[in-house]
């Protein structure tokens, strides 16, 4: 088995060929946040209780191409990014019925933060 990271002079590598978790804001992890009847939506989550969230600078994902489902979307983001119907970003939302959380790779929320901005 290969080793996934190595220490050289105190900094540490990772493999090129290692998903990577998305980088944290305050401590909090990037993550797609799906809901029994609000919708979907990518953020950081501040807390979890139950069924209930709060997440911070957050987007509904309103419509998504280019994975072919939520997870791939939090794993690999979106290839077809020009296609994608992501709404404004949003600094607090507190969310109820909660059914899934899906924690993001660093290369899913570059690809979700870099959609457009989708609005009439």
């Amino acid at each position: 088995m290969k080793p996934e990271t190595i220490m050289i002079d105190e900094v540490k590598y990772v493999r090129a060929d290692i998903e990577q978790s998305a980088e944290k804001l305050d401590g909090m992890k990037y993550c797609i946040v799906r809901t029994y009847s609000a919708g979907v939506f990518a953020g950081y989550v501040e807390s979890r209780e139950g069924q209930e969230a709060v997440i911070r600078k957050s987007r509904g994902l309103w419509y998504w191409d280019g994975a072919c489902g939520l997870s791939q979307l939090g794993v690999d983001g979106t290839n077809n990014p020009n296609n994608c119907k992501f709404t404004v970003e949003v600094d607090n939302r507190e969310l109820v019925q909660v059914i899934e959380v899906i924690e993001c790779t660093e290369k899913a929320r570059k690809s979700i933060q870099a959609v457009k901005l989708w609005k009439k």
